[in-house]
């Protein structure tokens, strides 16, 4: 067996069900999960009848770089989401289908990076899990980057040795993050450039859950809109990853896309080929139609937004948390432990949510996600308001 198989740690959930294992929940409350970042909003209705419509499809070989009506599509939509001007993006050498971030992620690192004894791969730190076990199977080490608060949540790449963007090979960042929402800002993706021009390394921005924002006159940047301001045309070094789950509450349909950099994109599809993950035709043709309308994506932040209203209100007073910059995530800072809360929220309330320690990695004695938990507001409004209301109660008693 790949012996860098024993470096992975538990997911997450994993280590949550074993710190709630014995644990017994009110039976009176019936459960409400907060852990889980999966949408619970109603898929598109017209997303679902064009794969019906396009079942006979099933009888038909995908091929690895996918539909060019669907690469077209997509390059459309960066153009007006992004500001990325008309033909920079050509649909047959900057952009390929992929079957979801979380796929696509991890096959990239084993495709980009060059197992070199020093070789690392920097990303921010609380982090999605995919990073840590995309780089330690792909033969190189995680160099994580604290999120904190004093900094925005976002790392302070200004702190960053020299010798470490020396030996990277891949920078993750991740915008809206999760768990954080934080937003890196545009100049700051400048920056990043710049230094990846310097240091010869690639930005690969998972932006998953840009989609998911609060104020419809200012959609947050991404790395393709600075690229756009820097008149960057051939998008040197810059990957972005982008998918459907969040979007269009479509996580079943396992559908998404890659941009940027075609030298880079090349030999990932010669690897993909390889691979063996084309995405059914039939998806991609469900997905031309997701990708083409706006309307359900408005509607899908409008029904965010009440949520994170409604939650922040009752949880106003007891509990140290804001609003996010972006996503469906609060990251709350906890008054005890983060295990602790969690367990006890769970013994008391029937309420689940994950602690911030085990989405982080602890470097030179600090986890930055210790005295944190992640709240999802994926289920509906009045569930995740009687979720609050829940831990509410469960904070009043143990304060008072």
């Amino acid at each position: 067996m790949n012996r860098a198989l024993d470096l992975l740690q538990p997911y997450p959930f994993e280590k949550l069900r074993a710190l709630l294992a014995g644990a017994q929940p009110p039976a009176d409350k019936k459960p409400i999960a907060l852990s889980i970042g999966e949408p619970k909003h109603r898929s598109p209705d017209f997303v679902a009848q064009a794969l019906a419509d396009n079942l006979d499809q099933l009888a038909v070989y995908p091929t690895t770089i996918g539909l060019s009506a669907l690469r077209e599509s997509i390059a459309r939509w960066c153009e007006r989401r992004f500001g990325v001007p008309g033909g920079w993006l050509d649909p047959a050498r900057h952009v390929l289908p992929v079957n979801g971030t979380r796929e696509a992620l991890f096959a990239f690192t084993q495709a980009v990076v060059n197992r070199e004894p020093d070789a690392l791969v920097v990303s921010p730190n609380p982090f999605y899990q995919i990073y840590e076990g995309a780089t330690l199977l792909a033969g190189a080490q995680p160099h994580y980057l604290p999120c904190l608060a004093e900094n925005g949540f976002n790392p302070d790449f200004d702190a960053v040795p020299t010798e470490v963007w020396q030996r990277c090979q891949i920078l993750f960042i991740c915008s809206p993050g999760n768990p954080t929402g934080a937003l890196v800002p545009l100049d700051t993706l400048k920056q990043l450039i710049a230094l990846a021009d310097e240091h010869d390394f690639v930005i690969a921005a998972d932006e998953c859950y840009s989609e998911l924002y609060f104020d419809e006159d200012n959609p947050p940047p991404g790395l393709l809109s600075a690229c756009a301001e820097l008149g960057r045309s051939d998008f040197k070094r810059c990957v972005v990853f982008h998918s459907l789950s969040k979007r269009s509450n479509l996580p079943g349909l396992r559908s998404g896309f890659v941009a940027g950099d075609a030298e880079i994109l090349k030999p990932f599809l010669l690897y993909r080929t390889y691979h063996g993950c084309a995405m059914p035709v039939q998806t991609q043709l469900a997905s031309i139609a997701a990708w083409n309308d706006e309307a359900h994506v408005r509607a899908n932040r409008d029904l965010y937004r009440e949520k994170f209203a409604a939650v922040l209100e009752v949880l106003q007073g007891v509990l140290d948390v804001q609003r996010p910059d972006g996503g469906f995530y609060l990251w709350a800072k906890t008054p005890v432990a983060d295990t602790t809360f969690t367990r006890e929220l769970f013994e008391r309330e029937h309420v689940t949510v994950v602690p911030g320690s085990y989405l982080s990695r602890e470097v030179d004695g600090v986890n930055p996600g210790a005295g944190r938990v992640r709240m999802a507001l994926v289920a509906p409004l009045a569930e995740c308001v009687e979720a609050a209301q829940r831990i509410r109660a469960y904070l009043e008693k143990r304060q008072g």
